[in-house]
């Protein structure tokens, strides 16, 4: 059974998910495509690896071997989907 897409900005810490999809804003969304370039496309594994004092910005956010932070409001753009522990 699929999981139901979350946003990268409320996934936990430490969680493993894989990244569903980046929402555009507008046509030909600057933050969207740098979001893509930076490897963040459909069928790649991401997780949370901290987050900033309080809860708040910024995220520490690793895909692939790559770590990047990244604002909440940049995080919300990218959906996810959790992988199921087996």
């Amino acid at each position: 059974m699929t999981q139901p897409p979350v946003r990268l900005s409320e996934l936990p810490n430490a969680t493993r998910a894989v990244v569903r999809s980046v929402d555009d804003a507008h046509v030909s969304d600057p933050v969207a495509r740098r979001l893509r370039d930076l490897g963040f496309v459909a069928g790649e594994p991401v997780r949370v690896v901290a987050c900033g004092p309080f809860g708040g910005d910024p995220l520490l956010v690793q895909i692939g071997h790559t770590r990047f932070a990244l604002r909440r409001r940049e995080a919300a753009r990218v959906a996810v989907t959790v992988e199921s522990v087996t």
